[in-house]
Protein backbone atom coordinates (compact mmCIF):
# COMPACT_ATOMS: atom_id res chain seq x y z
CA UNK A 1 0.00 0.00 0.00
CA UNK A 2 1.37 3.46 -0.85
CA UNK A 3 2.57 5.69 1.97
CA UNK A 4 3.89 9.24 2.07
CA UNK A 5 7.30 8.23 0.68
CA UNK A 6 5.73 6.56 -2.36
CA UNK A 7 6.28 8.17 -5.75
CA UNK A 8 2.71 7.79 -6.95
CA UNK A 9 -0.25 7.96 -4.58
CA UNK A 10 -2.93 8.23 -7.26
CA UNK A 11 -4.48 4.97 -6.02
CA UNK A 12 -5.35 6.64 -2.71
CA UNK A 13 -8.69 8.38 -2.52
CA UNK A 14 -8.30 12.15 -2.58
CA UNK A 15 -9.99 14.14 0.16
CA UNK A 16 -8.23 17.52 0.37
CA UNK A 17 -8.74 19.80 3.32
CA UNK A 18 -7.22 23.02 4.64
CA UNK A 19 -5.38 23.39 7.93
CA UNK A 20 -3.85 26.52 9.47
CA UNK A 21 -1.25 27.15 12.15
CA UNK A 22 1.38 29.64 13.28
CA UNK A 23 5.11 28.96 13.43
CA UNK A 24 7.28 31.38 15.43
CA UNK A 25 4.69 34.10 14.86
CA UNK A 26 4.34 33.34 11.14
CA UNK A 27 0.79 32.42 10.12
CA UNK A 28 0.36 29.85 7.36
CA UNK A 29 -2.39 27.84 5.64
CA UNK A 30 -2.01 24.52 3.87
CA UNK A 31 -4.09 22.23 1.71
CA UNK A 32 -3.39 18.60 2.68
CA UNK A 33 -4.67 15.23 1.51
CA UNK A 34 -4.41 11.49 1.99
CA UNK A 35 -1.01 10.05 1.16
CA UNK A 36 1.14 12.89 2.52
CA UNK A 37 2.98 13.13 5.82
CA UNK A 38 1.06 14.61 8.79
CA UNK A 39 -2.00 15.56 6.75
CA UNK A 40 -4.17 16.46 9.76
CA UNK A 41 -1.89 18.63 11.88
CA UNK A 42 1.38 20.47 12.24
CA UNK A 43 3.97 17.76 12.82
CA UNK A 44 5.77 18.01 16.19
CA UNK A 45 9.16 17.15 14.70
CA UNK A 46 8.85 19.92 12.13
CA UNK A 47 7.72 22.31 14.87
CA UNK A 48 10.85 21.55 16.91
CA UNK A 49 13.06 21.81 13.82
CA UNK A 50 11.71 25.26 12.94
CA UNK A 51 11.99 26.42 16.56
CA UNK A 52 15.76 25.96 16.49
CA UNK A 53 16.47 26.53 12.79
CA UNK A 54 18.68 29.56 12.29
CA UNK A 55 19.63 31.20 9.01
CA UNK A 56 23.21 32.46 8.83
CA UNK A 57 24.24 35.58 6.96
CA UNK A 58 25.89 33.44 4.29
CA UNK A 59 22.81 31.28 3.68
CA UNK A 60 21.36 32.39 0.35
CA UNK A 61 20.24 29.12 -1.23
CA UNK A 62 18.19 26.51 0.62
CA UNK A 63 16.85 23.05 -0.21
CA UNK A 64 13.83 21.62 1.60
CA UNK A 65 14.53 17.91 1.07
CA UNK A 66 11.43 15.72 1.34
CA UNK A 67 9.16 18.75 1.53
CA UNK A 68 5.79 17.02 1.89
CA UNK A 69 3.08 19.62 1.36
CA UNK A 70 5.61 22.40 1.86
CA UNK A 71 5.74 23.53 5.48
CA UNK A 72 9.49 24.09 5.89
CA UNK A 73 10.18 25.72 2.53
CA UNK A 74 7.10 27.94 2.65
CA UNK A 75 7.88 29.03 6.20
CA UNK A 76 11.42 30.01 5.17
CA UNK A 77 10.03 31.78 2.11
CA UNK A 78 7.69 33.88 4.24
CA UNK A 79 10.28 34.71 6.89
CA UNK A 80 13.50 35.25 4.91
CA UNK A 81 14.73 36.54 1.56
CA UNK A 82 16.17 33.28 0.24
CA UNK A 83 16.40 31.28 -2.96
CA UNK A 84 14.47 28.15 -1.97
CA UNK A 85 13.92 24.83 -3.72
CA UNK A 86 11.56 22.16 -2.38
CA UNK A 87 11.64 18.53 -3.55
CA UNK A 88 9.81 15.29 -2.76
CA UNK A 89 9.41 11.88 -4.36
CA UNK A 90 5.63 12.00 -3.73
CA UNK A 91 3.71 13.42 -6.73
CA UNK A 92 0.69 14.33 -4.62
CA UNK A 93 2.93 16.19 -2.16
CA UNK A 94 4.44 18.17 -5.05
CA UNK A 95 1.00 19.16 -6.37
CA UNK A 96 -0.11 20.21 -2.88
CA UNK A 97 3.10 22.22 -2.39
CA UNK A 98 2.42 24.12 -5.62
CA UNK A 99 -1.04 25.04 -4.36
CA UNK A 100 0.29 25.99 -0.92
CA UNK A 101 2.95 28.26 -2.41
CA UNK A 102 0.15 30.24 -4.06
CA UNK A 103 -2.04 30.05 -0.94
CA UNK A 104 0.73 31.56 1.20
CA UNK A 105 1.91 34.05 -1.45
CA UNK A 106 5.59 33.07 -1.44
CA UNK A 107 8.21 32.68 -4.17
CA UNK A 108 9.51 29.13 -3.81
CA UNK A 109 10.50 26.61 -6.48
CA UNK A 110 9.18 23.04 -6.15
CA UNK A 111 9.80 19.95 -8.26
CA UNK A 112 9.75 16.17 -7.97
CA UNK A 113 12.95 14.37 -7.05
CA UNK A 114 13.76 11.03 -5.45
CA UNK A 115 16.31 12.35 -3.00
CA UNK A 116 18.87 14.25 -5.08
CA UNK A 117 18.12 12.46 -8.38
CA UNK A 118 16.83 15.61 -10.15
CA UNK A 119 19.10 18.13 -8.42
CA UNK A 120 22.08 19.60 -10.24
CA UNK A 121 23.24 22.52 -8.07
CA UNK A 122 24.61 23.12 -4.59
CA UNK A 123 23.02 24.84 -1.58
CA UNK A 124 24.20 26.81 1.42
CA UNK A 125 21.65 25.01 3.58
CA UNK A 126 19.79 21.73 3.22
CA UNK A 127 16.93 21.14 5.65
CA UNK A 128 15.08 17.87 6.10
CA UNK A 129 12.62 16.21 8.43
CA UNK A 130 13.65 12.79 7.07
CA UNK A 131 11.18 10.06 6.04
CA UNK A 132 11.68 7.84 9.09
CA UNK A 133 9.02 5.39 7.93
CA UNK A 134 11.03 4.71 4.76
CA UNK A 135 13.85 3.27 6.86
CA UNK A 136 17.48 4.09 7.67
CA UNK A 137 18.71 2.96 4.28
CA UNK A 138 16.72 5.78 2.67
CA UNK A 139 17.33 8.69 5.00
CA UNK A 140 20.96 7.79 5.75
CA UNK A 141 21.45 8.04 1.99
CA UNK A 142 19.91 11.54 2.23
CA UNK A 143 22.59 12.46 4.79
CA UNK A 144 25.42 10.99 2.72
CA UNK A 145 24.32 12.47 -0.61
CA UNK A 146 23.70 15.92 0.89
CA UNK A 147 27.44 16.37 1.35
CA UNK A 148 27.91 16.52 -2.44
CA UNK A 149 25.15 19.14 -2.82
CA UNK A 150 26.34 21.58 -0.17
CA UNK A 151 28.40 24.66 -0.94
CA UNK A 152 31.88 24.83 0.62
CA UNK A 153 30.54 26.39 3.81
CA UNK A 154 27.20 24.59 3.63
CA UNK A 155 25.20 22.94 6.41
CA UNK A 156 22.66 20.17 6.78
CA UNK A 157 19.97 20.54 9.44
CA UNK A 158 17.76 17.61 10.36
CA UNK A 159 15.49 16.50 13.20
CA UNK A 160 15.11 12.99 14.62
CA UNK A 161 13.28 11.64 17.64
CA UNK A 162 15.31 9.84 20.30
CA UNK A 163 13.07 6.78 19.99
CA UNK A 164 13.63 6.68 16.23
CA UNK A 165 17.41 6.44 16.53
CA UNK A 166 18.69 9.99 16.96
CA UNK A 167 21.84 8.79 18.75
CA UNK A 168 22.83 6.34 16.01
CA UNK A 169 22.02 8.95 13.33
CA UNK A 170 24.35 11.43 15.05
CA UNK A 171 27.15 8.86 15.02
CA UNK A 172 26.56 8.23 11.33
CA UNK A 173 26.60 11.97 10.58
CA UNK A 174 29.86 12.31 12.54
CA UNK A 175 31.43 9.74 10.21
CA UNK A 176 30.65 11.97 7.20
CA UNK A 177 30.70 15.63 8.29
CA UNK A 178 33.50 17.69 9.81
CA UNK A 179 31.26 19.19 12.50
CA UNK A 180 28.07 17.77 14.05
CA UNK A 181 26.20 19.34 16.95
CA UNK A 182 22.78 19.27 18.58
CA UNK A 183 21.41 22.81 18.35
CA UNK A 184 18.10 22.12 20.11
CA UNK A 185 15.94 19.43 21.64
CA UNK A 186 12.35 19.20 22.79
CA UNK A 187 9.73 16.47 23.31
CA UNK A 188 12.26 13.75 22.48
CA UNK A 189 13.28 15.38 19.18
CA UNK A 190 16.86 16.48 18.52
CA UNK A 191 17.75 19.13 15.95
CA UNK A 192 21.13 18.32 14.45
CA UNK A 193 23.41 20.71 12.57
CA UNK A 194 26.09 19.10 10.38
CA UNK A 195 28.67 21.22 8.58
CA UNK A 196 30.65 20.24 5.52
CA UNK A 197 33.77 22.01 6.76
CA UNK A 198 34.89 23.41 10.09
CA UNK A 199 34.58 27.15 10.60
CA UNK A 200 37.79 29.14 11.14
CA UNK A 201 37.05 29.39 14.86
CA UNK A 202 36.33 25.65 15.20
CA UNK A 203 39.62 24.89 13.46
CA UNK A 204 41.41 27.35 15.73
CA UNK A 205 39.92 25.69 18.83
CA UNK A 206 41.07 22.26 17.64
CA UNK A 207 44.62 23.54 17.00
CA UNK A 208 44.64 25.30 20.37
CA UNK A 209 43.45 22.17 22.17
CA UNK A 210 46.06 20.07 20.38
CA UNK A 211 48.76 22.51 21.45
CA UNK A 212 47.50 22.43 25.01
CA UNK A 213 47.52 18.64 24.96
CA UNK A 214 51.12 18.54 23.71
CA UNK A 215 52.10 21.11 26.33
CA UNK A 216 50.67 19.09 29.20
CA UNK A 217 52.23 15.88 27.89
CA UNK A 218 55.57 17.69 27.72
CA UNK A 219 55.20 18.85 31.33
CA UNK A 220 54.28 15.35 32.55
CA UNK A 221 57.27 13.77 30.80
CA UNK A 222 59.70 16.09 32.51
CA UNK A 223 58.25 16.09 36.04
Amino acid sequence: MPHYYSENNDTLKSNPKEIAFSVNGTNMRFITDHGVFSKDRFDIGTEVLLKYLTISAGDKTVLDLGCGYGVIGIYLGKKYQLNIDMVDINKRAIELSKKNIILNDVEVNVFQSDGFSNISKTYDLIVTNPPIRAGKKVYYQFFKDALSYLSNNGSLITVINKKHGASSAIKYLESIYKSVEIIGHKKGFKVILSKKWLTIWQGYDIILNCRNTRFFVFILLFQ
